[in-house]
């Protein structure tokens, strides 16, 4: 008896330990908008854990998020870069429906494919988002910066390294979470 009581015990605090790393998880990374970011990412050619990573990093998946530089919604887009991506989409631009979750990840998951299209690699395309892409193709030809113009072996914003690696740990989450 005393054998499967400590059994029990010892299985208990597994599903205890599980349930806690799964929580823990769904805290740090929500699926949020899966559905969505799945078929925004077949419309753009764009992982979908790409998305999700960068939507995590910028908002934490919260559509109501606005930094103190301006950027909105849960892509957290600054209004001129989503109007200009409304405008090379073709659909109208709204500063209001940024915090809708469903336009502001068309509009961000379009910039991603849009990045995409411009440079080679996925740390450039991140670096892009966040610094912009006018530092990023700088960078490129700087060569205290890259050694070949198309990757950065040195990134001069403190920030945007700082980013790159957070939406790269992200996304080695979210390619699990997406499979």
């Amino acid at each position: 008896m005393k054998y499967f009581l400590s059994i029990i015990s010892l299985l208990s605090c597994v599903v205890i330990l599980v349930v806690s790393i799964m929580l823990v998880n769904n805290h740090f990374y929500p699926m949020t908008y899966k559905d969505e970011i799945v078929d925004l990412s077949k419309k753009y050619n764009v992982q979908a854990s790409l998305i999700s990573s960068i939507a995590n990093v910028e908002s934490g998946m919260k559509s109501d998020a606005k930094s103190n530089k301006g950027a909105l919604g849960i892509m957290q887009l600054m209004p001129t870069t989503a109007e200009w991506l409304a405008n090379k989409m073709g659909v109208e631009y709204s500063e209001e429906k940024l915090y809708e979750a469903d336009y502001n990840l068309e509009l961000g998951s379009y910039y991603i494919s849009y990045l995409k299209s411009i440079f080679d690699n996925e740390e450039n395309v991140i670096c892009a988002y966040n610094a912009g892409q006018g530092n990023v193709k700088a960078w490129l030809t700087d060569a205290r910066y890259s050694q070949d113009g198309k990757t950065l072996k040195l990134i001069p914003f403190k920030e945007t390294k700082e980013y790159l690696n957070k939406v790269l740990k992200n996304r080695h989450y979210y390619q699990k979470r997406y499979k």
